[in-house]
């Protein structure tokens, strides 16, 4: 199985998502793949605390945006969101698509969607991809994107 999935990362395609999406599918009841989401999500950010500790600027950053990912589907779904909709019928998720979802979502429930999606992205594109950032460097934008974890938990698990 580890080979299938270091196989399958190495060729774009996300796992966890695909994985999901499957439960989803077999289910006319959305509640356990956004629970699995929001836990998936509160995975990412505690793996990105570990990160910040052993002075991993870099896999900090992906673990975060990969968090606010994770939300951002969870609350589309919750919505039924245009974007789900497309995302179910591609089998995939884009980046436009979610950044399309966040500035719906903040309409429907406010900036710390919007807040915590920007600093995941920023934290992906200059911590992640471009390496630049060092511990210092991210805190905050961690701080936003935990702080995005639980008031989407608020949202979705009660």
């Amino acid at each position: 199985m580890e080979d299938l999935t270091r196989i399958a990362e190495e060729r774009g395609i996300d796992v966890e998502d695909l994985v999901i999406n499957a439960i989803r599918a077999r289910s006319n009841d959305p509640s356990e793949s956004i629970r699995l989401r929001i836990e998936l999500a509160r995975r990412f950010i505690a793996e990105a605390r570990e990160y910040m500790g052993r002075g991993d600027s870099v896999q900090a950053s992906e673990r975060a945006y990969k968090a606010a990912e994770e939300v951002v589907k969870a609350l589309a779904e919750k919505y039924n969101l245009p974007e789900h909709q497309q995302a179910v019928k591609e089998g995939r998720w884009f980046t436009h698509w979610l950044g399309s979802a966040v500035n719906k979502l903040v309409r429907a429930l406010g900036d710390w969607v919007l807040s915590g999606w920007a600093s995941a992205y920023f934290l992906h594109v200059w911590g992640f991809h471009e390496a630049k950032l060092t511990i210092n460097d991210i805190t905050g934008y961690i701080d936003e994107v935990e702080r995005m974890v639980r008031e989407a938990e608020n949202v979705l698990m009660h």
